[in-house]
């Protein structure tokens, strides 16, 4: 039986750790942990959780899956083009991971009785990521067993373990690695992004230096983390890397964390958070170290890891590490394709549908997922491009939506940004865009009882929430950033400080994605814009 819940949902009310608790387990106050495969023998237990559950949360694996319901959502005005789509019409999605598979189940959901093709790279049916980081690491449950549940409802040809090499626009063919070529009269794009790896390439091949992004990473690290190391260098502290080191002291095991900014999760949070983050792993036994970065890794004689040396000059003797240094958009078999596709992602309109290179709209090329960028009208139509579990969900499902619609009945992508991270038995979660900010203040709760709301502010607006172990307030601040409510907020609360005031958020600057391109001709029919690798002054 599998099962996933939706932490974005979750509220932290514990019912389902009451109900089955060998399924569902509570970290300290709100950190919510859940075995994503258990054994059939708790299937009861798991369907009354399921019903206890006050915000609905816990998605499980439905009876009787694998049926088409044809019909569904398929009520049209007449036979037109879109209806013809959706009976006989052949769509193709690239990507087989969480988007992907949303997406089929929202396309059948829809009522699409077509031909679906699911591509995926890796070999494995798609998997919940998450959990590699979390309860793979401490030993519940094998990375193999994160299987996503509701695969069989997709009804699709699954092609897994051959890449997508290339884009045939005109001839609306997908590329593929075995030489095969797939038709398509809507594709969606949802390749997501993989770790980025160690630059050293002699370096990145020691044993015991692990990256952490497939269920086979997971399972390697947590063998070494089973086996007691002497020392685990963390390199990074985003949110990856900080879940990393808080499962390795949960474990008793010793682990450093270099971070070449300020504090951890300043990229996501801004420092003032970041600070708060980095006490929190102190105040758990991190050897946390800020402002440096691992320069060399060293090996023995047998390419075994055990040396890293800093830039402040000092070295660890350590036998494992994980290389935590964020991800790479997975666009490079778009090249040539004539999209508007590079190291930023994939562009695409709030409706999902992509851009090409002189960034006219597709009407049959879709984007989902990490590595699409869009506009959001509430942070100024900035183009965002979001690695978040519930903007992949989101998202997926208004591309499948669209995809089969007609032009008046397509929806806006328009949610707002949320994502959670458990860590040292704290559940910090975020609703809006943090880094979209210019000041930060404590709204309510005690930050050193870590039981806090910190509200975002940019010109006088509130854009964004972050909680630790509060997350039943987030719906509240989600609807003052839905407004366009001032900042900073003014409301009375059961725990508002009494002497809480706006700072400075201290968010990084972020350097902006740019298309290097050239443009040509001179009459508004001829303008054409063609990528180039370099420029010239």
């Amino acid at each position: 039986m599998k099962i996933v819940v939706d932490l974005t949902r979750c509220q932290g009310y514990a019912q389902c750790a009451f109900a089955a608790p060998d399924v569902f387990t509570m970290r300290g106050d709100e950190a919510l942990l859940y075995h994503p495969d258990p054994d059939d023998t708790e299937r009861a237990r798991i369907v009354r959780a399921a019903a206890a559950c006050p915000v609905q949360a816990i998605l499980l694996e439905r009876e009787g899956a694998g049926q088409r319901q044809p019909g569904a959502g398929a009520q049209g005005a007449g036979p037109g083009p879109d209806e013809a789509l959706k009976r006989t019409g052949r769509i193709v999605i690239v990507g087989a991971s969480l988007g992907g598979l949303r997406a089929g189940l929202m396309l059948r959901r829809e009522g699409f009785t077509g031909s679906l093709t699911v591509i995926g790279d890796e070999p494995y049916p798609p998997y919940d990521r998450p959990p590699l980081s979390k309860q793979v690491l401490v030993g519940q449950v094998p990375g193999r067993r994160t299987t996503l549940p509701r695969r069989d409802e997709v009804d699709a040809q699954w092609r897994l373990g051959v890449a997508a090499t290339g884009l045939d626009l005109t001839g609306k063919q997908v590329r593929l690695a075995d030489g095969e070529q797939v038709g398509f009269d809507r594709l969606l794009i949802a390749t997501g992004v993989r770790a980025r790896p160690w630059p050293n390439e002699a370096e990145a091949g020691l044993d015991g230096l692990f990256a952490l992004r497939t269920p086979v990473d997971a399972d390697g690290f947590q063998q070494r983390l089973a086996a007691g190391p002497g020392l685990v260098l963390v390199i990074g502290a985003g949110f990856t890397g900080s879940e990393v080191a808080s499962a390795c002291r949960e474990l008793d095991v010793p682990v450093t964390v270099v971070e070449r900014g300020a504090a951890p999760l300043v990229g996501a949070l801004g420092a003032v958070i970041g600070g708060i983050a980095a006490q929190l792993q102190r105040d758990n036994g991190v050897d946390l170290r800020c402002g440096v970065q691992v320069e060399a890794l060293e090996g023995d004689g047998s390419g075994r890891l055990r040396r890293a040396r800093l830039s402040d000059g000092s070295t660890l003797d350590v036998d494992v590490a994980v290389a935590a240094l964020g991800s790479i958009r997975n666009v490079e078999w778009l090249e040539g394709s004539g999209l508007a596709a590079g190291e930023w992602g994939v562009a695409c309109d709030a409706g999902c549908r992509a851009f090409d290179i002189n960034g006219v709209v597709t009407d049959d090329v879709f984007v989902a997922g990490d590595v699409a960028r869009f506009p959001h009208p509430l942070y100024d139509y900035q183009f965002l491009a979001l690695e978040h579990w519930g903007n992949a969900v989101t998202q997926a499902g208004v591309a499948a939506h669209n995809m089969v619609s007609a032009q008046g009945e397509r929806w806006p992508h328009l949610a707002l940004p949320e994502f959670w991270s458990t860590q040292f038995g704290t559940e910090i979660k975020s609703v809006g865009v943090p880094t979209h900010a210019d000041q930060v203040v404590i709204a309510q709760g005690s930050v050193p009882d870590r039981r806090f709301v910190a509200a975002y502010g940019y010109r006088g607006r509130i854009t964004a929430a972050v909680a630790f172990n509060q997350s039943k307030w987030l719906e509240f601040y989600a609807a003052l950033i839905n407004r366009a409510a001032p900042f900073p907020p003014s409301f009375r609360t059961v725990d508002q400080p009494s002497d809480g005031h706006p700072v400075a958020a201290e968010v990084p600057d972020r350097p902006t994605p740019e298309a290097t391109v050239v443009v040509t001709g001179h009459r508004p029919s001829e303008r054409r814009a063609t990528f180039v690798g370099k420029t010239y002054l």
